[in-house]
């Protein structure tokens, strides 16, 4: 890399700082500037810092959360988002193929200089609207299948996720749903689980937005109606066979949808919702919410 400003934004609670400063001291030469995030500010506000500051790239320390925060930061700026990923799901750099547990290779490739252009989704809900990099949504989301048992994750691989998918599908409600597509008619549907993503492989390669591609300036939307026996087993069909063994072994480029799954894509979708559910961005729960609008950012971020 050649010589520029960095900004590091880290987070305490995921790492050693003098562990995390040597490995940076010995793999960029540059001028690095470091801001530490807060319970109260994840990073946004230190990314928006440091690009106040004239760094050329921002590295994010940490989980999901932290990563999230700094690539919101960024969006629509020619600032490079570099990751070194501290977390438990750490999907945004899952689908990057960013090296997990191992600062120096994660340092590495920042290291080298070359990033690529990629999407950024944005949710408005409940007044607010923030950045999302990989999915939101409720149901069986990507923050159950990273708290999946550990020791059932080395042993079972994907199986543990169809497992920790089965507890949570037994412990979910169908409910009235209402969606508009890039400005269509409003369609009524009934689901326990409505995932919109940018980007779709969580742990254990299980991609749950088969079709989901990080630069193709649309976003992917996958709706769970199992309800029974059957159905779940329908389901679990659909995202262990259709869309990911038997996906691999074709090579097929389009997502299978069955009775149970549907998959389709928006550049912009409304949701209204027959009651308020527990709603999550990246992982991170943010209450319930009763209606929420998704867009995508085509372009809006160079990442490494």
């Amino acid at each position: 890399m050649t010589a520029t400003k960095i900004g590091i934004i880290w987070n305490p609670s995921k790492i050693d700082e003098d562990v995390l400063r040597s490995a940076v001291a010995e793999a960029l030469d540059s001028d690095v500037q470091w801001w530490e995030t807060s319970e109260d500010d994840p990073g946004l506000g230190m990314a928006k810092e440091a690009v106040a500051a004239g760094c050329g790239t921002v590295i994010a320390v940490g989980g999901d959360g932290t990563v999230r925060a700094v690539a919101e930061a960024l969006a629509g700026t020619e600032v490079v988002l570099g990751i070194v990923p501290q977390g438990t799901g750490n999907l945004l750099a899952r689908n990057l193929e960013v090296p997990l547990d191992d600062i120096p290779a994660a340092l590495a490739r920042i290291s080298r200089g070359e990033p690529r252009t990629i999407d950024l989704g944005w949710v408005s809900m409940n007044g607010e609207e923030r950045a999302f990099t990989v999915m939101v949504g409720f149901g069986i989301d990507a923050q159950m299948l990273v708290e999946t048992d550990d020791d059932l994750k080395d042993r079972a691989g994907w199986l543990a996720y169809v497992e920790a998918m089965g507890r949570a599908m037994a412990g979910t409600e169908m409910t009235g749903i209402t969606l508009a597509l890039d400005g269509g008619d409003a369609q009524e549907v009934r689901g326990h689980t409505l995932l919109i993503g940018n980007c779709g492989m969580v742990q254990g390669g299980v991609r749950l937005l088969p079709d989901a591609k990080l630069d193709d300036g649309l976003l992917d939307l996958l709706l769970v109606s199992a309800d029974g026996a059957l159905q779940w087993l329908d389901t679990v069909r659909s995202v262990v066979w259709d869309n990911g063994i038997r996906r691999l072994l074709t090579r097929d480029e389009t997502a299978v949808s069955t009775e149970s799954t549907r998959h389709l894509t928006a550049e912009r979708i409304s949701v209204e919702l027959e009651q308020p559910l527990a709603f999550e961005v990246d992982g991170e729960e943010l209450g319930d919410v009763s209606s929420f609008e998704v867009r995508v950012q085509a372009g809006a971020l160079r990442v490494h």
